[in-house]
């Protein structure tokens, strides 16, 4: 076998390359760049790329032999040599993938030293990957390798303000011009989530690689980007085999998280220290051994990390924490509604399917709302794991016919149908002080909600009426449905919306919360959501123009619907206008 030695010619190619990047990002702005990374966009879609996203910097990875031979480029290329570095996670991941190595064993860091545009002077950075290379290490044969296939080279927009709609649009307006996702991650170390595309161009300006870089830990957001329906089409991808072995033990994924959960490991772990396994199983009374296999499997899936010595042992993850009890929007009763009734219900899935009956009903005998009723703690928990989810509430107060109640010159007010535990009229009525609530639910829920409101502060502007669809109350100026009628049939739902038609005067607006099903078949949370409705309650997930002849059938028009997190959507309809009969 031979050996790729380090030598000057390689030193100075890597100097070319970071000086070639430094004088790329001198040259260059947004308005530029776009149009070259992505032929044909212009209009819309490249002012809302450039309106969100600035040019931040160019990116490569180096391999120099020792830290000092790092600043000696850095220094012939005009950039700061005590520019501080981060270790790296997303690119030593992608390495230890590509060349079939452990993470630990690359030494990955990343530099990000200031550059200043050439028009006003903006600030800019080259972002340096540094993979040590001692001379004559195994390494060397990587180094050569993304030497000549130049992977990591890309050109980077950071999103100013970014949130979960605003990076899935900009995600969606890259792919309609042809870029394809090709990665990302979180790196806790920095705080930041990279997406990472390909782009169309042909060599248009010597990259073909895109990311967009934001701030803070926007996971939500990445799986949706890394879940690419083509990504197992591509050369890298797993083996049609092992990705089906990989969807077979979805369940046992599922059982993992209930039984951190249900077990209280994350109470029991933190963000910042590494605990042994021995340490952790007498904190909580476990088995060493069985609990160091389920530790494991659980950094497979993210919600711990596993930390190598001298800090040996298990540290929670960002992801895990959502798990805590005590953790804003925790998603512990997701975690035990899905490892608990509703993992029952999906064993008997075949009898949903070839009856088109719930094989909850099946099971339990008896329909889920009915079961949990007669249960105390179990509807306490379904209306905490549907609270778990209200992240995806999070910009709806933001909506125009919100922000328009809150400005009139009235008191308006927001009928919250169906309103579970309150969670979503918090929200409306903490950012709008001006506005009142009404909340119409079952008597425990109300009882719950009405406490909820009250610790807010918003109790005092609330009132409360326990009853059913029937019962909603007339004369508000907004009303919302959220996550209501995906659990009915159409029948139910026209009956549902006429309810609300008969209650709703004629300037009032109606806010539908659901996902939709996408209409041209991408992958979707909506398609997973469709196929629990059949099987737990007998409903299901629609398109958008299903609401829509839904609301026309009860004397109502969709208006439009835009996204929400967590591939929500928010559907707003008002009443049809009676046309006026003709002059005679």
């Amino acid at each position: 076998m031979t050996t790729t030695l380090l030598d000057e010619t390689m030193l100075r190619d890597d100097t070319a390359r970071l000086r070639a990047a430094a004088e790329f990002v001198r040259e260059h702005d947004s308005a530029s760049l776009l149009p070259l990374l992505l032929p044909g966009i212009d209009g819309p879609d490249l002012r809302a790329l450039a309106g969100h996203c600035r040019f931040a910097h160019a990116g490569t990875l180096l391999f120099p032999p020792d830290e000092e031979s790092l600043r000696a480029q850095l220094a012939d290329c005009g950039l700061a040599v005590d520019t501080p570095p981060q270790p790296s996670v997303v690119v030593r991941e992608r390495l230890a993938r590509r060349h079939r190595r452990e993470p630990a064993e690359l030494d990955v860091r990343i530099l990000r030293p200031q550059v200043s545009g050439a028009a006003g002077g903006e600030r800019r950075a080259v972002e340096i990957f540094a993979l040590t290379v001692p001379p004559h290490s195994d390494l060397e044969r990587i180094a050569a390798h993304e030497r000549t296939r130049g992977h990591e080279a890309h050109l980077a927009f950071e999103v100013d303000h970014p949130d979960p709609l605003v990076l899935r649009g900009l995600c969606a307006i890259l792919a309609r011009h042809g870029a394809h996702p090709d990665g990302g991650g979180y790196n806790p170390h920095e705080d930041g989530t990279v997406f990472y595309f390909t782009t169309p161009a042909d060599e248009a300006c010597g990259y073909r690689r895109l990311e967009l870089y934001a701030h803070g830990d926007h996971r939500d957001a990445l799986a949706a980007h890394l879940d690419d329906p083509g990504r197992y089409s591509r050369p890298s991808a797993r083996p049609p085999a092992e990705t089906l072995l990989h969807l077979l033990t979805g369940a046992w994924s599922t059982q993992a998280l209930a039984s951190f959960a249900r077990l209280r490991l994350p109470e029991a772990m933190d963000t910042r220290t590494a605990h042994r396994a021995e340490d952790l199983a007498r904190r909580t009374g476990t088995h060493p051994r069985g609990l160091a296999t389920l530790l494991r499997c659980l950094a497979m899936l993210g919600a711990v990390s596993r930390e190598e010595p001298p800090r040996e042992g298990f540290r929670l993850t960002a992801l895990g924490a959502l798990l805590r009890e005590d953790a804003p929007a925790s998603m512990r009763p997701l975690a035990l509604m899905y490892g608990g009734p509703f993992y029952r219900s999906f064993g008997a899935l075949d009898h949903a399917v070839r009856t088109g009956r719930p094989a909850f009903d099946h099971l339990f005998g008896e329909n889920h709302f009915d079961h949990f009723a007669r249960d105390p703690e179990l509807a306490d928990l379904f209306d905490r794991s549907m609270a778990a989810s209200s992240r995806m509430f999070e910009p709806l107060p933001a909506h125009p016919a919100l922000t328009a109640a809150a400005r009139a010159s009235a008191p308006a007010t927001v009928v919250d149908v169906a309103g579970g535990n309150g969670e979503l009229l918090r929200q409306v009525l903490t950012a709008h002080p001006a506005l009142r609530g009404v909340l119409l639910e079952r008597p425990h829920a109300v009882a719950t909600a009405r406490r909820l409101l009250d610790a807010a502060g918003c109790g005092t502007r609330c009132d409360y009426r326990a009853g059913d669809f029937a019962d909603v109350p007339s004369g508000g100026d907004v009303y919302v449905l959220a996550r209501v009628l995906h659990d009915w049939d159409d029948d139910r739902c026209r009956e549902i919306l006429r309810h609300c038609a008969r209650a709703m005067p004629d300037h009032a607006d109606l806010l539908i919360v659901e996902r939709l099903l996408p209409a041209d078949g991408s992958p979707s949370l909506a398609t997973a959501w469709d196929l629990h409705m059949l099987c737990n309650v007998g409903g299901r997930e629609r398109r958008a123009d299903h609401y829509a002849r839904l609301l026309a059938d009860a004397g109502l028009h969709l208006h439009g619907h835009t996204p929400l997190p967590l591939d929500a959507h928010v559907l707003h309809a008002r009443k049809t206008p009676v046309p006026c009969p003709p002059r005679t």
